[in-house]
């Protein structure tokens, strides 16, 4: 089951910049460029070989507050298509992101014969409290603190905190907390536009392209290297992706979106 939580870790490359949607519609943390929509909706289909093994859909839902701090609640569904003959895959993952797009809460549920949950709350720049057990059961068999010396992602903040960064051609390393340890994904930002072309779409979309490396094998199955599209806008929507993963090379590709909030530019070069 591991080895096909990558899906997250990939979009876990990404975020929202620089828009000039109309703020009631939004409701923006504030004016500066680290921002979260209210209504992404975001669906992939996820393709391995010749076949399509399910879909990953990433939405932003509501703004709230945790220790009276203003944070918006990300959620990201990952199910595989119910005809798989060799997989059956439903899970979810929830980010709670405050302004500086760092996580203060992160909780996921992996749906199976025994519903597993995982918990952690980032408290500051110093620990996170880590919970994993049975879902429904009093006690967790994992109750414990990691002692920390700076803040870190989890696997579906690094979405937004990673987009964040296109613009500028540039390599960063992400610190991210996964399987309960710090981790370090690189990742390499490019400046030059690309068509894309992709099914859901009959023109070629303007693009903006990363790559990186993992070198550990994370939760998600991610391990190796990566390579992704995004659109060429302020929204920096990823497009499409390849990634290396424990069963080998699977592709990410945009089928839906809500395009009351945004549209693929076109590729105009």
């Amino acid at each position: 089951m591991k080895k096909y939580f990558l899906i997250l870790i990939f979009f876990v490359l990404a975020v929202y910049v620089k828009s000039q949607v109309d703020q009631k519609k939004n409701e923006l943390f504030s004016s500066e460029s680290e921002k979260l929509f209210l209504g992404e909706d975001l669906t992939y289909v996820v393709k391995y070989a010749f076949f399509n093994l399910g879909e990953v859909r990433f939405k932003v839902l509501e703004k709230t507050r945790i220790n009276n701090k203003p944070v918006y609640k990300a959620i990201a569904y990952i199910d595989s298509y119910p005809d798989l003959p060799f997989v059956s895959l439903h899970q979810i993952y929830e980010s709670y992101i405050d302004s500086a797009l760092f996580p203060l809460k992160f909780f996921a549920k992996i749906f199976g014969d025994d519903t597993v949950f995982v918990k952690y709350n980032f408290l500051g720049n110093s620990k996170v409290e880590i919970q994993k057990g049975k879902y429904g059961d009093f006690k967790p068999w994992l109750d414990s603190t990691v002692y920390i010396k700076h803040r870190m992602q989890d696997g579906l903040s690094l979405l937004f905190f990673a987009r964040m960064n296109f613009g500028e051609q540039r390599t960063i390393a992400v610190s991210c907390f996964v399987n309960e340890r710090e981790e370090i994904t690189t990742i390499n930002y490019f400046s030059n536009n690309e068509p894309v072309s992709i099914d859901a779409i009959d023109y070629e979309i303007d693009c903006l392209r990363l790559d990186g490396r993992t070198d550990f094998v994370s939760v998600y199955g991610l391990t190796g290297d990566f390579e992704g599209w995004f659109s060429n806008d302020s929204f920096s929507v990823p497009i499409l992706a390849k990634m290396n993963v424990l069963i080998g090379s699977v592709n990410l590709e945009l089928i839906k979106w809500n395009n009351q909030l945004w549209n693929p530019p076109p590729y105009k070069n």
